[in-house]
């Protein structure tokens, strides 16, 4: 299940969107600046940001900008959603780093599908990732074999290094669970955990350790 951060001060606008996105089957966090959304995404970080513009403390345009600057945050999708509607301001919120920019009052329908667009374009790019690290291994392992052997132990548990070997394959948290017969949220749980042991921040993350660490996984097929 996927997990988007809603940043905006407008409590009833927030309200009917967070309840709009949780009956189509998101996770909703929620944040009414930038500086509590920063803080809330070093915490957890989504697989999504959607932001307003304006807001107290931090607007939308500084967070943007502090996100992006982050290892974990350099990837994540992000939309901005603004009553300010000039060319200059879209033209602004593209080069803080956002990748899609929607004017208020808004169709929600149009926000769905910019967000699934998002989503589907950063589960693209999350694959290649893996396919070429893994083109790169089968590269340098004929002449160099590696021996899982030699590998060190990881520090987790047993169900843990189960759901470890799961998201280097680029599984979603819902087809680990369907795999191992448990449910996102205990997938999450173990996740969770797994970075905190490793001292990483996301699953890009993961998987990057994994590979330069020689933990290979079998070549993912497309399902």
């Amino acid at each position: 299940m996927k997990r988007i951060l809603i940043v905006d001060d407008d409590i009833t606008l927030k309200t009917a969107l967070i309840r709009y996105l949780q009956n189509r089957g998101y996770l909703v966090q929620e944040a009414s600046s930038g500086a509590e959304a920063l803080a809330l995404f070093e915490q957890n970080p989504p697989d999504l940001v959607v932001s307003d513009v304006m807001m107290p403390e931090m607007d939308g345009l500084e967070f943007c900008r502090r996100l992006r600057a982050t290892r974990s945050g350099q990837l994540v999708p992000f939309i901005f959603l603004s009553g300010r509607k000039d060319v200059d301001d879209r033209i602004q919120g593209h080069q803080m780093g956002a990748d899609d920019y929607l004017i208020k009052p808004f169709e929600p329908k149009e926000l769905i599908a910019k967000i699934e667009a998002q989503l589907e374009r950063s589960r693209r790019i999350h694959s290649e990732i893996i396919r070429l690290m893994q083109s790169q291994d089968t590269t340098s392992a004929s002449s160099t074999p590696a021996p899982t052997t030699e590998l060190n132990p990881l520090p987790l548990t047993p169900a843990e290094e189960k759901v470890f070997w799961e998201v280097i394959q680029g599984f979603t948290n819902k087809q680990i669970g369907d795999r191992l017969f448990v449910s996102p949220r205990t997938v999450q749980t173990h996740l969770s955990n797994i970075l905190s042991k490793l001292q990483l921040e996301s699953r890009s993350q993961l998987i990057r350790y994994a590979f330069e660490r020689g933990y290979r996984p079998p070549v993912q097929k497309e399902e």
